[in-house]
């Protein structure tokens, strides 16, 4: 099939109006926000409501349980405001992206046959082409090929910035075929971008105004140079020594791929955040083999004697299943003495879900629902109890804070720390200085300390 560079379609000054839904990961956020790139020189201007778009957008993510279900459940929802557009006269297109769409293709037709584009992760730059042929052609376009070409070759420069974080694709893709995970099958082997494509694109970032940039990938320190002029902790490096980067965050980082020249950088570059996220999964060697993780217990406390032996203090936190199946209560107690020999800040907890066409799913579970519920709380109240260890460390420091947001209904403004904690402080009565901007970097002193939060007053 023969698409067109985007240079080449015609634009047009026509108005319309795009609305984009994004469940899922933050690379499906930055997949968003490309989408609307590509399709702005279209005439496409974002509006709220989808009732009033002539494009919508479903950009899917395939990782929970009944995701395919959440997708045409929505998709009935809106061939309502699609019929109604109709009716007054008017077009909308309707488009399903990202994983689920990579996943059931042409079943999403069949299904849905109202559904005008479907197309997965890696053809979005393909977007304008087919939304013309889908404007002129009757039946459906769908396009969930893994082209040859790298896609961010053939996107244009952000016009869509949006947020305080600055969100930034470097790699996508895996090749580690975790044997619960559907990532591979979505989203393809993994690739990565040129270190100079992702520099090029962080200046502009900062030229936009943004302060802080999150590096995305499938396994973001999976991440290999094609030019071979940087490692990946070179490129992160690189990235927080630019001109108007306060702070660089990166996620998610594979175990395995994880060595310690990353924690040297963070000692380095001051704007490196001091918290990594570093999924875990599992406790038992035996269980993460099951997983192919490709990592033992002892490899992995490894790398957290790295993170610990650092000259800063970094947070951490992991992902953690519990009930894959064939896991014994005796594997499942080594899940919780690794938490207690880590000190997790925070964790993202899960009870397993069979994901179709994944070898983990054709093995049928080995506990109920009941079980893994037991699992899942028991787990849940020890981090608890952890956290508040954790963050009591806090309690009288100091620490500086980004302005997100105001919360009026506790007179309180939101922050958060370069540990990625949420900070909700006060601005106290004698202060001088003006109130505080969202986006702005403020100093707080932490005054109390909650399990997922702390607490604190602006100081003067």
């Amino acid at each position: 099939m023969e698409w067109r560079a985007l240079s080449d379609l015609p634009a047009t000054v026509s108005p319309r109006r795009l609305h984009v839904i994004t469940w899922g990961c933050q690379m499906n956020v930055y997949d968003s926000a490309r989408m609307a790139d590509v399709l702005a020189p279209l005439g496409y201007a974002p509006t709220a409501e989808p009732g009033d778009a002539d494009m919508v957008i479903l950009n899917t993510c395939h990782i929970r349980d009944r995701a395919s279900e959440k997708v045409f459940s929505a998709l009935g929802r809106l061939r309502l405001l699609k019929l109604a557009r109709e009716e007054a006269g008017g077009r909308m297109i309707l488009a399903v992206a990202g994983c689920v769409a990579q996943a059931e293709g042409e079943q999403i037709i069949a299904r849905a046959p109202y559904v005008d584009i479907v197309l997965g992760p890696q053809t979005y730059h393909r977007l304008p082409e087919m939304v013309a042929r889908a404007s002129r052609a009757a039946g459906a376009v769908i396009d969930t090929e893994f082209p040859a070409e790298d896609k961010f070759d053939h996107l244009p420069e952000s016009v869509a910035p949006q947020g305080l974080t600055a969100f930034l694709t470097i790699q996508e893709g895996c090749d580690k075929f975790c044997a619960y995970c559907v990532v591979p099958y979505t989203r393809g082997k993994e690739r990565s971008r040129s270190s100079e494509s992702v520099l090029d694109e962080a200046r502009r970032m900062a030229g936009d105004g943004f302060t802080e940039i999150q590096l995305l990938g499938q396994n973001v320190n999976s991440y290999r140079d094609p030019a071979g002029n940087k490692t990946f902790a070179e490129l992160l490096a690189s990235v927080g020594e630019l001109a108007g980067i306060r702070r660089v965050r990166f996620t998610t980082s594979h175990p395995r791929d994880f060595t310690r020249d990353i924690v040297q950088a963070i000692d380095a570059v001051p704007a490196l955040c001091d918290h990594v996220h570093l999924p875990v999964q599992a406790g038992s060697t035996h269980v993460l083999k099951e997983m192919n993780r490709e990592y033992t217990r002892e490899e992995y406390l490894e790398r957290i004697d790295w993170l610990k032996s650092a000259g800063r203090d970094i947070s951490l936190s992991t992902d953690i299943i519990v009930g894959f199946p064939g896991e014994t209560e005796a594997e499942y107690e080594e899940t919780l003495t690794l938490l207690e020999a880590v000190g997790y800040d925070s964790l993202f907890s899960f009870k397993y879900s069979a994901r179709p066409n994944t070898p983990a799913g054709e093995r049928g579970d080995s506990l109920d629902d009941e079980e893994k519920g037991r699992r899942l709380t028991r787990l849940q109240a020890l981090q608890r109890g952890i956290s508040i260890r954790r963050n009591s460390r806090h309690l009288g420091q100091t620490v500086e804070a980004m302005v997100e947001g105001f919360n009026p209904a506790r007179r309180q403004w939101i922050g958060r720390t370069s540990q990625n904690k949420v900070l909700n402080f006060t601005v106290p009565e004698s202060a001088t200085q003006p109130v505080p901007a969202v986006g702005s970097y403020v100093m707080v002193r932490v005054t109390a300390t909650h399990p997922n939060s702390l607490v604190g007053e602006l100081t003067v």
